[in-house]
């Protein structure tokens, strides 16, 4: 992964870049998968074709973690945070068990929902950090 600011190579766990201090998804200069240099208005990287707006695109971290609290038993937070297979787990398990198994997917979406929200998960599936 490379910062869309400055373009230098990022690590995947990063949360900003430790060249220039900003955030991941942040900036609009350069490719976030190839490292190329991009017009400031391009949507698409020329050189290896990833669409540059799915980078930039923060998701919000009191929604996510008020989906996990009030709907986790659904897995919609982990929808709403691009994670599919295992929202659709904790889909699965509430509906495929009649209810029965509810119980501890509400604890599991109640628990991640918390996580989401002290900051211990921070990052959607593509690696962006949630906005305030």
């Amino acid at each position: 992964m490379y910062c869309r600011n400055c373009g230098n190579v990022m690590n995947d766990q990063a949360a900003i870049c430790v060249s220039c201090g900003v955030p991941v998804g942040k900036g609009n200069n350069y490719c976030p998968l190839c490292g190329d240099i991009t017009d400031s208005m391009a949507q698409v990287c020329m050189k290896c074709g990833v669409n540059l707006n799915a980078y930039g695109q923060q998701k919000s971290k009191l929604a996510a973690g008020l989906f996990g609290i009030f709907l986790g038993v659904f897995g919609v937070h982990r929808f709403y945070l691009g994670h599919i297979g295992i929202g659709l787990a904790q889909l699965l398990i509430t509906v495929l068990s009649c209810g029965f198994l509810s119980w501890a997917t509400w604890i599991w979406g109640l628990v991640e929902g918390i996580m989401i929200l002290s900051g211990s998960i921070n990052k959607d599936a593509k690696g962006v950090a949630l906005k305030d």
